[in-house]
């Protein structure tokens, strides 16, 4: 709400008729169906271009769609060598290395598993600050839940059969790119915080950085297509106008709403979504412990960010 003083010897312009908002829960839905349908879009991709090159082609679309929102919004890019600097590395971090390693496993697991491995990142999460950050005392809940949520994984993973069937770089790389992210946010919070920028400049010159990260990786790893595939090259359009662009925009709005708790409640339906959208369209298979596996984990995971004092 804002406030507007005017002159006494003035009328008051008429007040302005608020925007109408979409309601926050369609919005949590949205980018809960958005984010869970990613996994999805990434394994079409994989069928017709080489995995560095679905993730340039992510980035692309997703810093257009940044860009466009901070030229609607005449927001400028952050300036500031040191600042760049940090903005590289959380790069890396967050998009560039993850969305690689998330492209590269989907060569050899299906799109159900890596969407479960990416449900780890709050157990990751909460073992690294135990680590790195002072401030975040360790309760006997959140480690009864980063234990629970590893049992999860082992459970995904048919730990007692000896993993058999599974690939074990695919799902290295995909539990790899779900620590990626924790690690990241963490270096985020060391080195970005306080900066004075908003959050939409800093993704915008976030996700710049790693397209560009991208493009001069790609062409060393990759030749140019023979001919371009239409449908994996739409699921890479849609990976980054929906999936890396229109859902940030979503995901800070709803921080900025609904507070960055219930914001984040989104990592727990995204393992759903992305299983439902494996088996249903893709005809993946999937095994009892799939499933019962990933409640474990995302039990797990809400038992982590769990506040307050310990038993």
């Amino acid at each position: 709400m804002s406030t507007v003083t005017t002159s006494s010897r003035t009328r008051p312009p008429a007040p302005a008729r608020p925007r109408a908002r979409l309601d926050w829960r369609l919005r949590f839905g949205a980018l809960s169906l958005i984010w869970g349908f990613s996994f999805l879009l990434i394994k079409v991709g994989t069928e017709g271009y080489a995995p560095f090159q679905v993730t340039l082609g992510r980035l692309v679309f997703g810093t257009a769609v940044l860009v466009t929102a901070m030229a609607v919004k005449r927001e400028r890019l952050p300036r500031g060598a040191r600042l760049w600097g940090h903005m590289a590395v959380a790069a890396f971090l967050l998009n560039a290395l993850p969305f690689s390693l998330f492209a590269y496993s989907e060569l050899t697991i299906p799109s159900t598993l890596a969407g479960i491995c990416n449900a780890t990142s709050p157990l990751w999460g909460m073992a690294l600050s135990l680590v790195a950050l002072s401030e975040d005392r360790p309760t006997r809940v959140r480690v009864a839940g980063l234990g629970l949520g590893f049992l999860g994984v082992l459970t995904v993973l048919g730990a007692w059969q000896g993993f058999h069937g599974l690939d074990a770089t695919g799902t290295a790389m995909a539990l790899l790119a779900s620590l990626s992210y924790p690690v990241g946010w963490i270096y985020v919070r060391r080195t970005l915080a306080g900066t004075g920028n908003s959050h939409l400049s800093m993704t915008g010159g976030q996700l710049l950085l790693a397209t560009v990260q991208l493009a001069l990786v790609t062409p060393l790893f990759t030749s140019v297509p023979e001919h371009f595939a239409l449908v994996p090259l739409l699921a890479v359009a849609g990976l980054g106008v929906l999936g890396t662009g229109l859902a940030v925009l979503i995901q800070y709005g709803l921080v900025a709403e609904v507070g960055p708790t219930t914001a984040q409640m989104v990592t727990y339906f995204i393992p759903v979504i992305a299983t439902a959208a494996g088996v249903a369209i893709l005809g993946e298979s999937l095994r009892w412990t799939t499933p019962v596996g990933a409640v474990v984990v995302l039990a797990g995971a809400a038992l982590t960010q769990v506040r307050g004092k310990g038993a």
